[in-house]
């Protein structure tokens, strides 16, 4: 199944490599990952931080704050660039539930008091969840199910599987297990990259314009049974990334180079 999803991808993403990511630092690649990522992950929870906004909180911190916005939402974006270096830097082994629970205290450090009082961070939920229009199973239930995710989720990588299929059905059925108070859309995202960039590959930006896509292939799963949509989605996401970010470097290039042809001989007709 993918096989074309597939075959375009993988094409894509070593031309991607060789023409992006690795003409880059890998500290200056990583922090313009880390900002867009954060930007979008936490505006499609409702962050209103734009990505400007966002790369002025990453280089000032709180001293920089943009005019009315929220406080809490500030902590929220700082917690997510945390976790997010948490998680590019410990990359080694298997997720476990550890692992997890780490990620979770990390990335609601400073929000989750606030916005759910006597929850905690890295602390699975004690009550049931819903979120939207969705009411999740009992939660202990599906708390129960995490290990044989997790187990799962490594299971298929080791058998072959590609990894952006793997990412993206991990992602819809931790969702769909909704394991804690608070951040479990933010962390899926997070650790459907980690198993993208343990492979070397490119980690996939769901845009907060794509939301609406991006929610109804997720209630896919529960309402037809499939994760075929959010498959698909992925694959779709990642591939109009680096379509886009390659064609914008290409497009910068040439119309640079023309346009600086056009520039010199009028300075140098000025400094005559």
């Amino acid at each position: 199944m993918y096989e074309d999803e597939i075959k375009e991808y993988d094409s894509l993403a070593k031309e991607y490599q060789s023409l992006i990511s690795d003409k880059f630092s890998r500290e200056d690649f990583m922090e313009y990952n880390e900002i867009l990522f954060s930007a979008h992950s936490c505006a499609i929870e409702g962050n209103s931080f734009t990505v400007d906004e966002t790369r002025t909180l990453k280089e000032k911190g709180l001293g920089m704050i943009p005019q009315g916005k929220p406080l809490v939402e500030a902590f929220e974006m700082l917690d997510h660039f945390s976790a997010y270096e948490y998680m590019t830097t410990h990359l080694e082994g298997p997720l476990t539930e550890e692992y997890l629970k780490k990620i979770h205290s990390i990335i609601t450090e400073h929000t989750i008091a606030y916005r759910h009082p006597g929850a905690i961070p890295g602390q699975y939920t004690n009550t049931d969840m819903c979120a939207g229009d969705t009411i999740f199973g009992d939660h202990k239930k599906l708390i129960a199910r995490i290990p044989d995710l997790l187990h799962s989720t490594e299971d298929a990588l080791k058998n072959g599987m590609h990894p952006m299929v793997v990412a993206s059905i991990f992602h819809g059925y931790f969702e769909y297990l909704h394991p804690f108070r608070d951040g479990n859309g933010r962390i899926g995202r997070l650790l459907s990259n980690r198993i993208l960039l343990q492979k070397g590959l490119p980690i996939v930006i769901i845009k907060n314009e794509s939301r609406a896509e991006y929610i109804r292939c997720l209630k896919c799963i529960r309402t037809e049974g499939t994760q075929g949509y959010l498959v698909e989605f992925f694959f779709k996401c990642a591939v109009d990334r680096m379509k886009e970010e390659m064609a914008e470097k290409k497009n910068l290039t040439i119309n640079f180079k023309k346009g600086f042809s056009d520039v010199i001989p009028e300075l140098r007709k000025n400094n005559q």
